[in-house]
């Protein structure tokens, strides 16, 4: 008997469930090593996961901080899952994002004044962020879809453009005279804030937020165009053969991701920072890949991923208070748990067949 791996035709629902939760297990197991290094002290390293996952999510401490950080992760990766579907890859939420808060920014600041209704001005900064993040994404969309460029590349890239030119902005014309001389824009306008939803604290972003899960569960799941993109992503030549017009069909999931990522920045700006700050984001757009990736690309998933990840960033800020540790190791946590799930993808797509010789 000799082994031979054989590509599964077929992934079972037991293995694609399996797949992500042995993903976080294995990296919360080698985040724990790295910890120990750093701690050297087993009991800090329980210290360390205690405050982690309870602090992030008590409703008498982190928990609006988990749901503030969770509303921009939810809607990017919303946006990212319908343009992964096609398996069309748009690395570039994070620049989108940027550019629907430094539109949402110019709106407040240089468009509207204090005098304009509340019931009208957040609607209009709402949707000046979301065509800013939309139109950053069809530079590359269009790139891609009639010009076969690599849309890795162009979505990566145009996060620097779009990053340097917020802090061009920041550091220059827009800052504000009264700021003490930091990269900061002034203080919006109140009446362009978003409320909060009863006396809780958090805003209305998270009314938004869940209603467009609906809405991107509708459109993928029930319609048409869903169904589309569905076969464009499994069989880009059969999607030819059967008339699907590809190139649209690329640059309208570009179109809807971008929009998302810039709706995500404008209700940063909106309902968290009320002025365009340096290094406003702790790199949503990169961990929402991961959160897409985690989900499935599910949207009901990304509700639920998005949570979590938004406690992992809330509890990351708790370890720099309680253990002094830096920051950065919350991103190794993101970062091992993208490889541990990319390598259980790729072995969950095989098996090992025992072969008579």
């Amino acid at each position: 008997m000799k082994p031979r791996v054989e590509k599964l035709a077929y992934v079972p629902l037991r293995r694609r469930i399996a797949v992500p939760i042995l993903a976080v297990v294995i990296a919360l197991l080698i985040m724990g090593m790295f910890l120990w290094i750093n701690l050297k002290s087993f009991s800090d390293v329980l210290t360390a996961y205690k405050e982690m996952f309870t602090w992030p999510f008590s409703p008498q401490m982190g928990f609006f901080d988990t749901l503030a950080k969770m509303v921009p992760l939810l809607l990017i990766a919303l946006g990212l899952s319908v343009v992964f579907r096609m398996r069309v890859w748009n690395i570039g939420a994070e620049g989108q994002l940027y550019l629907g808060a430094m539109l949402t920014t110019w709106g407040a600041l240089y468009w509207l004044n204090d005098s304009v209704n509340p019931w009208l001005a957040v609607p209009l900064l709402l949707i000046i962020g979301s065509a800013g993040g939309a139109l950053w994404a069809l530079i590359p969309a269009l790139l891609k879809a009639y010009l076969n460029l690599n849309e890795i590349v162009a979505t990566l890239m145009l996060n620097y453009v779009a990053y340097h030119w917020v802090n061009y902005l920041i550091y220059g014309p827009w800052r504000d005279p009264k700021g003490y001389n930091f990269p900061v824009t002034a203080l919006f306008p109140k009446t362009t804030w978003l409320p909060k939803i009863g006396g809780l604290d958090i805003h209305y972003g998270l009314v938004i937020a869940l209603v467009i899960v609906v809405v991107i569960y509708l459109l993928c799941y029930r319609t048409r165009w869903g169904f589309q993109v569905k076969i464009i992503g499994d069989n880009p030549t059969a999607a030819e053969y059967a008339g699907i017009d590809t190139r649209t069909n690329i640059v309208l999931a570009f179109a809807i991701s971008g929009a998302l990522s810039g709706l995500a920045g404008s209700i940063q700006m909106l309902g968290i920072q009320h002025r365009l700050l340096h290094g406003f984001s702790p790199g949503y757009g990169y961990t929402a890949i991961i959160v897409a990736w985690l989900a499935r690309l599910n949207p009901w998933a990304v509700v639920l991923v998005s949570f979590l990840f938004g406690g992992l960033l809330v509890g990351g800020e708790q370890l720099q208070i309680v253990l002094r540790l830096p920051v950065s190791m919350i991103y190794i946590l993101q970062g091992i748990v993208l490889f541990t799930l990319l390598a259980f993808e790729t072995v969950a797509r095989y098996r090992i067949h025992f072969v008579k010789d």
